[in-house]
Order: C-alpha cells, then sequence, then structure tokens
C-alpha cells in the first residue's frame, strides 16, 4: 500500500524487534548525553543497560510537560546544540514555552513519516496543497509544507485565517488538497457555501488536525466543499509535530508510525495499562529522536487502542481519534466527562448541527447544572427543537449519567476560530 514512504518493517516479528532496537537505543542515548535523563535514571535507580525489550518499558520513569517547561530554553536536550538546526515551540501552553530541539536527522525523520501521511491520503504529485495552519514557531505549518515538499506534490502555504485571501485562492489556484484545523475547516467551508463558489473550485481532499473533529463538522465539510475524503492527522509537538500518523480511507481509526515511536495507553490516574478498546492517556517513547528524545512522555491526550486488521490494509496499529485531554476533564455531579464524550453523543443526533457548547455552573440551591447549547442542521426548522431538545437529554442521559439542559440556536450563531474553537465552559466556584 504505502510504496514510497513503506514502514521499516514486514511483519509483526520485525517491528517488535525494530522497536527493541529502537528503546535500547533511545535509552542509552538519552541517559549518556542528556543530564535531565541523567539524573532521571539515577533517581529512577537504573542504568541504560538495564532496559533490554519493550518489556521493561515500565521500569522506566516518566517525562511530563513541567519537565520541558523546568529545562527552559533547550529541555532534554541530548546532543551538542551546534548539532541542533532548528527549534519548535509548543502552543497553548503558560508561563515559559516548551522547546522542542530538532537536528538534520530529525527532520529527515518527521519529512519521512509526514511524506507517509500524504501517501496513506492517497496525494499525487500533480496535487495542490493549500496549507491554513499556523507557520512560526508552531510545527504545523513548516510540517505540512516539509512533508510536502519531500512528497513532491506543489505547497500553497497560505497560513491561518483571512477567508477572502483563502476562498481566492482556493479558486484561483485550483487547489486540491486543504490542510487545517477542523475549525478552520468549517469556517472556509462555510465561507465557501455563503459565496456559492462550491463549483468553482477543485478540492478533493481534506487533512484536519490539531483538534477534535466530529461527524457533524466532518459532514458539513464535505457538503460545502465537496469532497469525499477527510483524514485526521494527529500533532504533539514534543513528539515531532503532526505527522506522526494519519486516519485512512475506511475511516477506522488513526494509523500511527510504531516503526519511529511507542505508544502506550495508561490509565491517568494508576499509570498502569488500559485494555485495548479503554480510554486512557497516550504516553510516548520516542525510538529515533536525537535532539530531544522522549522517554514515557505524559501527553494528557486521551484516546483508546484498536485492535485487528483495518479493511484499507495497512499493517500499522491504529488508535481513536483524539477524544480530549486527561487535565480537561471535568467532574459533574461526580461523573468525568470531556469534550470528545460530547462530540459523539450530538453527532449521532440528526438534525443538529456541528457546532455546540456546553456550560457549567453551580447554582445558589448549592446544585451544579448543565447547559447544552446546539445549533440546529443548516436545513433544520424551529419547530423541531422540541423534539431534538428531548433527544439531547435523552443521549446524554444514557451516555453519561447527567442531566442537562438543552438549548437549541440557529445555524451559525455560536463562534467559529481559524484556530480551536472553545466548546466547553465550566463557570462554576468553590
Amino acid at each position: 500500500m504505502l510504496k514510497q514512504f513503506p514502514p521499516r518493517f514486514g511483519t509483526a516479528d520485525e517491528l517488535k524487534d525494530l522497536q527493541n532496537r529502537g528503546l535500547k537505543w533511545t535509552v542509552e542515548h538519552a541517559g549518556n548525553n542528556s543530564p535531565f535523563y541523567r539524573k532521571q535514571f539515577e533517581a529512577a535507580g537504573i542504568t541504560p543497560t538495564d532496559i533490554r525489550t519493550i518489556d521493561d518499558l515500565e521500569k522506566l520513569p516518566f517525562t511530563t510537560a513541567d519537565d520541558l517547561r523546568a529545562g527552559y530554553p533547550f529541555p532534554l536536550l541530548a546532543v551538542d546544540p551546534a548539532e541542533i538546526v532548528r527549534i519548535h515551540s509548543s502552543s497553548g501552553t503558560t508561563g515559559k514555552r516548551k522547546i522542542l530541539s530538532y537536528t538534520r536527522n530529525d527532520i529527515d525523520d518527521w519529512s519521512y513519516m509526514f511524506g507517509r501521511c500524504y501517501e496513506m491520503a492517497g496525494v499525487t504529485r500533480q496535487d495542490r496543497v493549500q496549507i491554513c495552519v499556523g507557520y512560526g514557531l508552531w510545527t504545523a505549518g513548516a510540517g505540512f509544507q516539509l512533508g510536502c515538499e519531500r512528497y513532491g506534490a506543489m505547497a500553497i502555504p497560505a497560513g491561518p485565517g483571512n477567508l477572502e485571501m483563502q476562498t481566492s485562492l482556493l479558486v484561483d489556484m485550483q487547489s486540491t488538497v486543504l490542510c487545517c484545523t477542523a475549525s478552520m475547516g468549517l469556517l472556509l467551508a462555510e465561507e465557501v457555501h455563503r459565496r456559492n463558489l462550491k463549483d468553482k473550485i477543485a478540492l478533493r481532499k481534506v487533512i484536519l488536525g490539531a483538534e477534535r473533529t466530529s461527524e457533524a463538522m466532518i459532514a458539513v465539510i464535505r457538503e460545502h466543499l465537496g469532497v469525499e475524503e477527510v483524514y485526521d492527522i494527529p500533532g504533539l509537538t514534543e513528539l515531532y509535530g503532526p505527522g506522526t500518523g494519519l486516519s485512512c480511507r475506511c475511516n477506522s481509526g488513526i494509523h500511527y508510525w510504531a516503526d519511529y515511536y511507542l505508544l502506550e495507553i495508561l490509565d491517568p490516574e494508576t499509570l498502569r495499562p488500559v485494555n485495548p478498546g479503554e480510554i486512557g492517556e497516550m504516553v510516548f517513547t520516542t525510538l529515533r529522536k536525537e535532539g530531544t528524545p522522549l522517554v514515557r512522555y505524559r501527553s494528557r491526550d486521551l484516546t483508546r487502542l484498536i485492535d485487528g486488521d483495518c479493511p484499507c490494509g495497512c499493517g500499522l496499529p491504529r488508535h481513536d481519534k483524539i477524544l480530549g485531554r486527561s487535565d480537561d476533564v471535568v467532574i459533574f455531579r461526580g461523573v468525568n466527562m470531556y469534550p470528545g464524550q460530547v462530540d459523539e453523543i450530538l453527532s449521532g443526533i440528526s438534525g443538529l448541527g456541528s457546532e455546540y457548547q456546553v456550560i457549567l455552573d453551580h447554582q445558589d440551591d448549592g446544585k451544579d447544572s448543565m447547559a447544552v447549547k446546539v445549533e440546529r442542521a443548516r436545513d433544520g426548522a424551529p419547530e423541531d427543537d422540541e423534539r431534538l431538545g428531548k433527544a439531547i437529554v435523552r443521549a446524554i442521559k444514557q451516555a453519561l449519567f447527567v442531566s442537562c439542559t438543552p438549548e437549541i440556536v440557529p445555524n451559525g450563531s455560536l463562534p467559529r476560530s481559524e484556530r480551536k474553537t472553545a466548546r466547553m465552559f465550566d463557570n462554576r466556584k468553590y
């Protein structure tokens, strides 16, 4: 299936051997060359030679975002600074930035992984790829462009926002692939619809990243842009950036590049592995990363592993889409709840639009309340609001065991953003 950027293994045994060798190299490289990891391993009472196979992974200590901030400006560094050819910074942090360093080999590996994404999505060298994500310190723009150029397609580095320019480029350049956040994709799709440009553009594929996607949002993007294929791409800056996996044409999970990193799915509280199919926190250990190797890095992102063979025929393992973050989970009336669950619930109700807000408040009587504000579908009628409201109450009660107060609002009335749209608001103060 993957011919230009194939996996570096053929069988499950070859993958395990590759991972064993990669883990041993990473632990030796980090333990011998990174002052941070040297101290970590010493505190844990282990030496690099204690780690022989992936079965020894649980002996290793965890690395966190706090470790990256504490080591500013060059945390976890495991090479001479003269070997660093680029740095990137993770978005969404407070205080000191999380700076990640890349060697030439790291950049080459990243471009190979991203080339694999474009190949899995069926991009060709004749495609014109409009890249509508952030450039600069963030990994998004640089990563999408790096992979596009490595693959050999035409890169159109549009950046985020500026709908006037984006729609002009879609028409004038006849872009065939769109890369953006899900929120930007929705904004652009609605703008194309508003301007009646669907028959004037040539898009055939959309690659979404940087935030959760709901089926309702994807349906709007497909309809307004006239595309059949919409792909989901994960993008953790600490791991490299976007391009470390991709959903396939069968839309049955995200294939991740297990020949470049190990993925553990752990219970965020006990830090023990969860069973396949159960939700847990994604923990990463790199197998080849030189500049800032990761050893059991707690991403805080939540997902679940998907067992079995994928119908697309790709032998790389799969995880589900990102369902939320362990540090974004809110507790409402004793129930742990995260935005990805609400996405899934609302997407299953016909007649609703893609945008919603969940507002949690603390009432004067001492009880917590949850309001769910959802747009009706573009062709929806106010007469259906009562039925939709009852369906929302019933679905949330069945899935989360909590009650809510629904409000159906006109399509297009909730805020949009070209970056990441906030959808859960906890106004409770204790």
